[in-house]
């Protein structure tokens, strides 16, 4: 199959007055037609850059400075800016990051996508319009006609993300580069998106790159991986080859950070110690030694090429995985893998229960029933209530002293919201919440200001919840001075404990937010949530948007305090396999409802609910096998809007198993099975069982007789 694309030893830096950032050093990749590569590492490795290296779309400063890159024969690199033009949006489509900020805000999503199609194909507007609509229709956008007049701000994150694939694929582009085309979406919009992908490249005969921090992303999805660090690839193979057998550690440890998979060995997430290089540096030997396992002397001092054991499998290592080779003593031993070097240590908190670690206390310490909150939708002049948003919808649950309950659903079904109302940022319409014996709702806002250090919030934009204009010591120290905790001579080293405690060096108490990594400020956050000693935290979406070898840094750094501590979390996120690593147990919500509560191997092991296994479907599967990758049926559909919910139970509308009286009548937590699960299903997957409902569902009436 001929080549579409190939690029040869490129060089790309960003020069702006300061140090010269080398963010591409060297990299060499093919593409052929119809092939999909999957380019992948953590965040600063080069992979955005390579992207836009390939479409000249480069920052202020960015130049490259060596190397091609050819489509079909034409060198890119070498093309004057207006060929350029041409080339972007008509041969080449990109998916960028984040299409929040891609799409204009003040054009309609149709008039974006017709303005590719009238500058490439010199179409009229009303057959570009048409086009709009058409490419809408393709990416399976519901009700494109109306979508294509409305504005990005009006859509939902992933129609905001169909309607960046439309744009890039108007003109039928014959290379489309996705970048992190899946960041931070809900597991189920993730998969619609990667199969939609997968869809168009059959269909339209397109060659992709796929950028991603994630391997279970690109797992039987992609024809070939690259694997990128500082800048340069590190190793390259059929899909099917490097998930087969990583030679590469750094490709290894990243298997090894997959919450997935430690959860079916039962051991830890592997966290890569140590952070990327400086790219504005050049460094000797190999770039990822001082963080790799494997690494000896000679690694510090030489620097290894992309070659292998044969063409087909390339690495830049010279002690790869696997391989016997001899250690400082001369004796030989052999490349240990990551999961077996982690077998037996650091267990999870229902391990260390059983071994008579910290574990359930008596009586839980938040009881959590008949929660209701809706809000108001206004209108006219007078601003009167024309509807209302049911956020959440009597919700019931507990949460035992130090142990997590793990909430997940998709974007929208009031996890937000519940974390809000437990903290005191929202009044609740009705229901109690308990905590330690008392009662957080019936209290006045002063009232819970004095009682309202037993729980805090990590909130889900770590970054915005911290003031850009205030250094991190008084950051940390605000929480004390408000609550007066002790004398201020003692507030310093209670700053620089807790630094201490979740891994930040002690100077970092002098810099401002902005100087932090992603990782680092979520570290901060989590700092910010212990310094008054709380016995709950509700982490809200806490590494939605992280790397996964930094997402493993901070859940094992949560699981180390909740040991150390005796803390209880309620751990909020969209991702089963996250939520599966960390929780105890597990409650699933659906449009303001709680339609599953149960322990958490019961619940991932065998759902009762339709929804939680359309949830579970969704996960990314670690397997280079496509159709392992793509088994289940998944979730079909958008949720109903929350200012008009269906009657009864309000999943009927997306559920293969809904009958009539799913209409009727709401169906009520009941129990399930003898593991302790409870779902709200007139017809779940299992046969239910007989059991008492637990502590903070006794209060939930029971569903009506179906006969």
């Amino acid at each position: 199959m001929a080549e579409l694309l190939t690029i040869t030893d490129l060089h790309t830096e960003i020069r702006l007055g300061g140090p010269t950032v080398h963010a591409v050093n060297g990299i060499s990749l093919s593409l052929a037609e119809g092939e999909c590569l999957g380019l992948v590492g953590e965040s600063g490795c080069g992979k955005t850059m390579t992207a836009r290296s390939i479409l000249r779309l480069l920052p202020p400063g960015g130049v490259i400075t060596s190397g091609s890159i050819e489509l079909d024969g034409t060198d890119l690199a070498q093309l004057p800016e207006e060929l350029m033009q041409q080339i972007r949006g008509s041969d080449i489509g990109m998916i960028f990051q984040d299409p929040a900020s891609a799409l204009n805000p003040t054009m309609t999503v149709g008039g974006q996508i017709a303005e590719s199609v009238i500058v490439h194909k010199g179409a009229d507007r009303q057959t570009a319009l048409a086009r709009a609509i058409d490419v809408l229709r393709l990416v399976r956008m519901p009700e494109p006609e109306r979508v294509a007049g409305q504005y990005p701000h009006e859509l939902s994150g992933g129609m905001r993300q169909r309607s960046m694939i439309a744009a890039a694929i108007a003109c039928e582009p014959r290379l489309l580069i996705a970048d992190e085309p899946t960041t931070a979406l809900d597991v189920t919009i993730q998969r619609e998106i990667l199969e939609l992908l997968d869809e168009l490249r059959r269909d339209l005969r397109m060659a992709v790159i796929l950028v991603t921090h994630d391997l279970g992303v690109i797992g039987g999805r992609t024809d070939k991986v690259a694997v990128m660090y500082a800048g340069r690839i590190i190793e390259h193979a059929d899909t099917r080859a490097v998930f087969a057998g990583p030679r590469h550690p750094y490709t290894e440890a990243m298997f090894d950070a997959l919450p997935e998979l430690a959860v079916q060995g039962r051991r830890a997430l592997y966290s890569i110690p140590g952070r990327p290089p400086d790219m504005t540096e050049e460094t000797a030997g190999c770039t990822f030694a001082p963080r790799c396992r494997y690494a000896q002397e000679w690694c510090l001092a030489h620097t290894p090429f992309l070659d292998g054991d044969h063409p087909g499998h390339t690495y830049a290592c010279f002690f790869p995985v696997g391989s016997v080779f001899g250690d400082q003593d001369g004796q030989a031993r052999r490349a240990m893998p990551v999961s077996t070097w982690l077998s037996g240590r650091d267990p999870s908190p229902r391990q260390a229960r059983a071994a008579g670690g910290d574990g359930r206390s008596g009586g839980p310490l938040l009881r959590v029933t008949g929660l209701v909150k809706d809000y108001p939708v206004t209108a006219g002049v007078l601003r009167r209530k024309v509807a209302a948003v049911s956020a959440v919808a009597g919700v019931s649950f507990e949460v035992a002293a130090g142990e997590t309950l793990g909430l997940v659903g998709e974007s929208g079904c009031g996890k937000t919201t519940v974390a809000r109302l437990l903290v005191g940022l929202e009044k609740a319409d009705a229901g109690s919440i308990d905590f330690a014996g008392t009662d957080l709702s019936e209290l006045s806002p002063r009232e819970r200001r004095g009682k309202g250090t037993g729980i805090q919030l990590m909130f889900q934009d770590a970054f915005a919840s911290l003031d850009p204009m205030m250094r991190v010591r008084s950051i940390l120290r605000e929480p004390l001075l408000i609550q007066k905790a002790g004398r201020r001579r003692s507030h310093r080293r209670q700053v620089n404990r807790i630094l201490d405690e979740v891994g930040l060096p002690a100077d970092a108490a002098d810099r401002l937010p902005r100087e932090f990594s992603g990782g680092q400020r979520q570290r901060l956050a989590l700092a910010r949530a212990l310094i008054q000693r709380p016995a709950l935290i509700v982490a809200d979406e806490p590494v939605s948007a992280l790397d996964v070898s930094v997402q493993a840094q901070i859940l094992n750094l949560m699981r180390k305090l909740q040991r150390q501590y005796g803390l209880s979390y309620l751990f909020i996120s969209h991702d089963l396999s996250v939520i599966r690593y960390m929780a105890d147990s597990i409650g699933v919500m659906y449009l303001g409802k709680l339609v599953e509560v149960g322990p958490a191997e019961a619940v991932c092991a065998a759902p009762g609910h339709p929804y939680t296994r359309g949830l579970i479907d969704a996960v990314p599967v670690v397997t280079p096998d496509p159709e392992a990758a793509q088994s289940g049926a998944g979730l079909s559909g958008e949720p109903p809007a929350a200012t008009d919910p269906p009657s009864g139970c309000r999943f009927r509308t997306r559920c293969p198993l809904a009958q009539d009286i799913c209409a009727r009548q709401e169906p009520q937590l009941q129990p399930h099975s003898a593991a302790g699960q409870f779902v709200a299903c007139h017809f779940p997957l299992q046969e239910a069982v007989s059991s008492p409902p637990p502590v903070g569902l006794a209060d939930v009436p029971a569903a009506p007789s179906l006969s």
